[in-house]
């Protein structure tokens, strides 16, 4: 089914998403780019500060451009932190535990019911939430409200399905949007570190070499974490997926997201 716009990304949202994506590329992957043998500091400790601080603003500049154009009303500001708050609280049931964390469901069905401009904030504010609960709060979280923001986004982009098909489709994208997020994650500090010749970044050697670490890197160390968080999407999306996203289409036929607001005398 196609999902509700709730954050219909007009052009001023839409380049407040942009921007927002952008920084987060840029703070992900510039330590690719710097010059050979340029010191790299020891971990974002230094400019995720800084990232945090450019995130919040731009976030709130999707939904701001939303509410001030009308595309976006107090109802769905209200679901959006519903849902944040709920998954913020199932992180707390295993904060990062073996990579258990059934959280990425509700961003993915967030994103799918409510659109990618949903997704994508639902997913940053998630992960805010949650580092709150858990007390999980450190240079990684701007990199982890980010990597989730582009997991609800991408939710939203799925072809269109319905009935078991849907929940399939949904199913093998939580999984692979498990696998994908620790792959992600892993670039915010493994450039900065050193594990041993064969599995260390070292710059101004050719991409693919350092891409050939990397995969040693992630086989070794990060898959089976990784693998609990893709295994766990993929049944809680199996298990509860078909119910939970009739829930979610209900509350928003009854909510009647972008109905006219209409004034009797």
């Amino acid at each position: 089914m196609r999902p509700v716009d709730l954050v219909p990304l007009r052009l001023r949202s839409a380049l407040a998403l942009a921007l927002a994506s952008a920084v987060g590329l840029v703070a992900f992957f510039w330590p690719f780019v710097v010059e050979p043998g340029a010191a790299l500091d020891s971990s974002h400790s230094g400019d995720a500060p800084f990232l945090f601080v450019a995130i919040l603003p731009l976030l709130a500049a999707v939904v701001l451009a939303e509410l001030t154009s009308g595309g976006m009303d107090a109802k769905a500001v209200a679901m959006l932190g519903m849902l944040s708050a709920v998954g913020g609280a199932l992180r707390a049931l295993g904060p990062g535990t073996a990579g258990l964390e059934p959280s990425f469901a509700v961003i993915i069905l967030g994103g799918r019911v409510f659109g990618r401009g949903f997704g994508f904030v639902l997913g940053a504010t998630t992960l805010f939430s949650g580092a709150l609960i858990t007390g999980g709060v450190g240079p990684w979280l701007p990199f982890q409200m980010m990597a989730a923001g582009w997991v609800g986004f991408l939710a939203g982009c799925l072809p269109p399905a319905r009935g078991r098909s849907e929940v399939a489709v949904l199913a093998v994208y939580g999984a692979v949007a498990g696998l994908a997020f620790g792959m992600v994650m892993n670039i915010w500090f493994w450039p900065f570190a050193s594990y041993g010749p064969e599995v260390s970044y070292v710059a101004g050697d050719p991409m693919l070499d350092n891409l050939r670490r990397y995969a040693v890197f992630y086989l070794t160390t990060s898959l089976l974490w990784d693998i609990g968080r893709s295994v766990m999407s993929l049944l809680v999306l199996l298990l509860a997926g078909s119910a939970l996203l009739r829930a979610l289409r209900r509350a928003s036929r009854r909510a009647a997201f972008g109905a006219a607001v209409v004034f009797e005398r």
